[in-house]
């Protein structure tokens, strides 16, 4: 009977115990995971507002694209010179420019929304893992509670038969 009631002790003991480094272990999870939801939020958070013309790509096509303009500015007034051109002919030739240019602009904006569309899924996709890794780390918790207070109960029970036997 003593015996019973020692194992009894010895087995809320280790329950305890148990409960206490599983606890330790669910809050150093718990913060590894908040902070991953931190890493991941300021990864987002920088890359999605970027400015997409400053990107290098952007920038190198905006200074190729500046140069053409400058090439054919030079070639244009060249021309003018040589041939007659008019003043006209010069505004045309800056007007057609001014359009390339716009395009060049506009299309860095389009691949540059395109850009944050794709963070954001990746985004997005990266949450809901971390969310998960969350969910199963309390049903985890929820089940730790349930064993541990069934293992507790059953200890119980078995001190209560060994020191009343005749109460079953």
């Amino acid at each position: 009977m003593i015996g019973s009631i020692i194992g009894g002790a010895l087995n809320v003991g280790g329950a305890i115990a148990g409960g206490i480094i599983g606890a330790r272990s669910a809050r150093k999870q718990a913060r590894m995971i908040a902070d991953e939801k931190s890493k991941n939020q300021a990864w987002f958070d920088r890359r999605y507002n970027e400015d997409s013309t400053q990107r290098a790509d952007a920038q190198a096509a905006i200074a190729k694209m500046r140069e053409a303009m400058k090439e054919r500015t030079a070639a244009a007034a060249g021309r003018a010179a040589v041939m007659g051109g008019t003043e006209e002919s010069i505004a045309i030739e800056k007007e057609a420019q001014n359009k390339a240019l716009a395009d060049t602009m506009s299309k860095i904006a389009i691949n540059g929304e395109a850009r944050k569309d794709a963070i954001e899924a990746q985004y997005q996709a990266r949450d809901a893992e971390l969310m998960q890794l969350q969910l199963g780390d309390e049903q985890r918790k929820a089940n730790n509670i349930s064993s541990a207070t069934g293992g507790i109960s059953s200890v119980g029970a078995g001190i209560m038969s060994s020191i009343f036997p005749d109460k079953q």
